[in-house]
């Protein structure tokens, strides 16, 4: 199968290292690489798990309009900065 696929320039530089000391191809290293990667089971790692922590908002703070208040603190900002000759 033939492909376009973009490889960040950090995976780049791996995948030609591999290559020079392998001395393959860089289709014989990057498909050993993925076969390798893709045929190791998933099963025996331990799931990453994101402890939850209260945030501490207060009560009656809705967060649903948290853009709008966004907007009118960057405009707040806005209008001190233009006082002051900013």
């Amino acid at each position: 199968m033939r492909t376009t696929v973009m490889i960040d320039p950090d995976v780049e530089a791996l995948l030609q290292t591999a290559v020079r000391e392998q001395q393959k191809t860089l289709d014989e290293v990057l498909n050993a690489t993925l076969r390798q990667s893709l045929a190791t089971p998933s099963q025996g790692r331990k799931p990453y798990r994101i402890q939850p922590r209260p945030l501490g908002i207060r009560a009656g703070l809705d967060l649903s309009k948290a853009l709008r208040l966004s907007d009118a603190l960057d405009d707040e900002e806005i209008t001190r900065k233009l006082r002051e000759g900013r």
